[in-house]
């Protein structure tokens, strides 16, 4: 079956770059899940039309820190000081940790972040979950569950469980130390070579596999070779945090007497089929004073992907220095959200905001820029000229992003416009694989309230959860303090 959208612009590719396409048109047929044309005027006939309007008609966007769950960092954002409270703490480790949700509710929490993912346009996504309330990292059970989840609704997915070999925590003076458990780690990337082996090319192929080792502090040496050995053997990517953060860059620098940049480099473990979140501690970072050489060199000749996240890092006070200078280094640059709203769109907005504030300069840092992060940059770690892109062969994974809105004003140029002014609550028509996945805000066969009361008790519960952990044992109207006072009925 073919089927044609038209809009008042499309976002074209004209093998090189985007290009914008006023009064166009994509055809595609809905069985392969392939775009056929893009342009003006298709001269053969097609077995529906869809007219989006006044609408930009883009290519789906690829979010490869995508949130898997109920985000926790509404209660970290604002933690400041308790920041350390929310880390488990060492008694709790050491007395013996369990999982804090049941089965079912874990099984559930992929529905309730993979709906927010189609609705706010995001069309491929590695998905991540915390691992502050689990027993030690995702497991094979949860992942399988999303699996099933993601393939219903018409996601395209890059998966695999988390494995890490150790655990930050918290001593009862304060300090932060890795406690490890390095079986754990080993079992753990068993399991997700298992999973890949299992479900990599399910529901015709929308699933993939990757290996997901969780932060670089947690890692021996010896599972990240294994690690990277594995993928190499399985053909899949990798993405692992690492260089995000003052505690983790510094304890990689005291046992290595290296950057955690160098670290992976010399392990030979950095490639055109790694990717780092957030990588914005790197030598010569404003906020550490040790660290020798150029991280972002050995970034560029391995071709390792770098997943900006701007909006989450900005929340907690921190930058990447910056967009503009790793994209002009030569590094693969692609988006991540990594936290509630999944939302390209603040995330682009976020990032050219502070590349240029870093910068004192323009260039490099457009929303044009950002919008290929967001496009072509993820197509190009995963190894997929068919994603990103609005193109003959391509894949059809198109979005509609509606410019009728009277909070979107005056339109200009179509990316400038939707990036100034628009939201993911502006997408109002997702097409994944050939398949119409959510229009006019409606997932076919979700009921979104529901899911939505489901996943604030969920939340609740997981919060309740930070008390037992808490090394300091506050209580909850300290541990979670509120912006201001709450008074209560009666």
């Amino acid at each position: 079956m073919k089927s044609k959208l038209t809009g008042r612009y499309v976002v074209g590719y004209d093998g090189v770059d985007h290009v914008i396409v006023e009064h166009g048109e994509v055809v595609y047929e809905t069985q392969s899940g392939t775009i056929l044309f893009v342009g003006h005027d298709y001269p053969d006939q097609v077995d529906e039309v869809i007219d989006a309007g006044n609408a930009v008609i883009s290519p789906g966007f690829i979010d490869l820190n995508a949130l898997g769950d109920i985000d926790h960092d509404i209660v970290h954002v604002e933690a400041g000081s308790r920041q350390k409270n929310l880390l488990w703490s060492e008694a709790y480790y050491q007395n013996g940790y369990r999982e804090v949700m049941t089965p079912e509710e874990e099984a559930f929490k992929s529905q309730f972040a993979y709906t927010q993912l189609i609705l706010n346009g995001v069309t491929t996504a590695m998905p991540i979950t915390s691992v502050f309330y689990k027993r030690w990292a995702e497991t094979y059970e949860e992942l399988e569950a999303a699996v099933h989840h993601a393939g219903k609704l018409g996601l395209r997915m890059y998966m695999g469980p988390s494995y890490q070999s150790g655990m930050r925590v918290v001593k009862p003076n304060g300090e932060i130390e890795v406690l490890w458990n390095e079986e754990e780690g080993r079992a753990g990337l068993r399991r997700a070579v298992e999973f890949v082996k299992k479900f990599d090319g399910a529901y015709d192929g929308l699933i993939r596999g990757m290996l997901a080792p969780e932060r670089i502090e947690t890692q021996t040496p010896e599972n990240l070779l294994e690690t990277k050995r594995f993928a190499d053997e399985l053909g899949c990517p990798i993405r692992l945090h690492a260089a995000q953060g003052d505690y983790e860059y510094h304890e990689i620098h005291r046992r290595h007497n290296k950057t955690p940049i160098r670290f992976l480099y010399d392990l030979g473990f950095l490639g055109e089929r790694t990717a780092i979140p957030h990588a914005d501690y790197v030598a010569g970072f404003s906020k550490v004073a040790i660290g020798e050489g150029c991280d972002l060199a050995l970034l560029a000749e391995t071709k390792t992907t770098v997943i900006h996240c701007p909006l989450v890092i900005g929340r907690h006070g921190q930058a990447l220095e910056s967009f503009a200078r790793y994209k002009r280094r030569g590094i693969n640059m692609a988006l991540g959200t990594d936290t509630f709203p999944p939302d390209i769109f603040q995330n682009v907005r976020t990032a050219s905001m502070v590349s240029r504030m870093v910068e004192g300069e323009l260039a490099d840092s457009t929303y044009a820029d950002l919008y290929r992060a967001a496009t072509l940059g993820g197509a190009r770690f995963l190894g997929r000229d068919d994603l990103g892109r609005l193109a003959p062969g391509a894949k059809a994974d198109i979005i509609a992003i509606d410019l009728d809105g009277f909070h979107m004003g005056a339109v200009d140029d179509p990316i400038r416009t939707m990036f100034m002014s628009g939201s993911g609550r502006d997408v109002k028509l997702s097409i994944i694989n050939g398949r119409t996945v959510m229009k006019d805000r409606l997932i076919p066969g979700v009921d979104l309230a529901d899911i939505k009361r489901k996943g604030q008790a969920y939340f609740e519960k997981m919060r309740a959860g930070y008390l037992e952990r808490d090394y300091q044992q506050l209580p909850a109207d300290e541990l979670f303090a509120p912006s201001f006072r709450t008074v209560k009925k009666g």
